[in-house]
């Protein structure tokens, strides 16, 4: 079994910068990939980036690409999400999700989720 907490998420406004942060627990690090979703309020839940197992390779979604970084750090178990040049539609509750397929951007390949935390980007 495999346990996702993620944290970070709050307020911050159009411009701003967030790190998000999503411990993993239960097996090791370099078992799984970790990726980044979010959903908007009434929007279905889309990718946004992917680590390999192990912190590896990398992969974003085009709305991702030049301002949010993710990265791992395996001595931590923990993934993060480095978002900048926040826009207000980046609003959403932002999921990590384990999969043991690899740094797939498909929801129905994650094998583990954790509950999410909030971020709210205002104009």
């Amino acid at each position: 079994q495999v346990q996702l907490v993620e944290s970070g998420g709050g307020l911050v406004q159009a411009g701003g910068s967030l790190r998000l942060s999503c411990v993993v627990s239960g097996r090791t690090f370099s078992t799984y990939a970790i990726d980044w979703f979010r959903q908007a309020p009434g929007k279905e839940r889309e990718f946004v980036a992917a680590i390999g197992r192990g912190g590896g390779s990398k992969y974003y979604a085009e709305s991702a690409k030049g301002r949010f970084t993710i990265s791992g750090d395996n001595a931590k178990n923990t993934v993060y999400l480095e978002m900048s040049s926040l826009k207000p539609e980046d609003t959403a509750v932002y999921y990590c999700a384990a999969s043991r397929a690899g740094p797939i951007a498909q929801i129905a390949a994650m094998d583990y989720w954790g509950k999410g935390t909030l971020v709210t980007v205002s104009s």
